[in-house]
């Protein structure tokens, strides 16, 4: 589970996040939305422990970010929105090297598995990542998620630049991710996508989260309206 507790960041002068709460369960899919310098890349970064917020905490699997920084990394995976891997090397031995790098050894067998789970054509798993396309890339970045067995996944814009069939399956991973009980947290600008997969979704203005929902309660023609009026 993800949790913060008055979430405060400043950079001098200027809030780029005030008083954040928010939880997001086992099996919960939480969308962020909001504009560009909103706050959503803040949090992420916070959460991360890229970044110290200036007063309040977080924690991931009840492990404050705060106080074990390094501790944290096992639990959680992060897919930006361009997924920076080895282009060099295929996408079974970027899996297999970030695999190891997170403590774990498999044998190629289970590699390939990891990426035909998340739809990766067998076809492509030993090809150069330089050939790949950005759906593609995302698909290497979620198998090291499942292959370290990250429970909490932060994502930064992952449609972002995908075609609508990379979406959709982008959409089924993300859904299955809750389904196995993983906590999923995404920043997103794509209203339709975070209204089909979330089971939360909160908007944020400011550094402010000014609207925490749940996504059964509307459609996205409502979500979208409601947005704009927000924001």
């Amino acid at each position: 589970m993800l949790k913060t507790i008055n979430l405060h960041k400043k950079y001098n002068e200027f809030t780029a996040l005030q008083s954040l709460n928010l939880e997001v369960g086992k099996g919960e899919i939480y969308a962020l939305l909001g504009q560009n310098g909103a706050g959503k890349s803040t949090t992420i970064n916070i959460l991360l422990g890229l970044i110290k917020a200036t007063s309040g905490d977080a924690f991931i699997n009840e492990i404050s970010v705060r106080e074990h920084p390094e501790e944290i990394k096992k639990h959680l995976a992060y897919i930006p929105e361009t997924v920076l891997l080895y282009p060099n090397l295929s996408g079974i031995e970027n899996l297999d090297f970030f695999s190891q790098i997170a403590g774990f050894k498999y044998h190629k067998d289970e590699l390939s598995a990891f990426l035909q789970r998340t739809g990766l054509q067998e076809t492509a798993h030993h090809k150069d990542l330089g050939g790949y396309s950005k759906g593609m890339r995302q698909k290497v970045g979620i198998a090291i998620a499942l292959a370290k067995d990250a429970k909490v996944l932060l994502l930064d814009e992952p449609t972002s630049g995908l075609d609508p069939i990379a979406t959709a399956e982008f959409t089924e991973i993300v859904r299955q991710f809750g389904k196995e009980g993983r906590t999923v947290f995404m920043a997103t600008h794509d209203i339709f996508n975070a209204v089909s997969v979330a089971t939360n979704i909160g908007i944020m203005k400011q550094g402010e989260l000014v609207q925490n929902l749940q996504s059964r309660t509307f459609n996205a023609e409502e979500l979208q309206e409601l947005y704009l009026k927000t924001i």
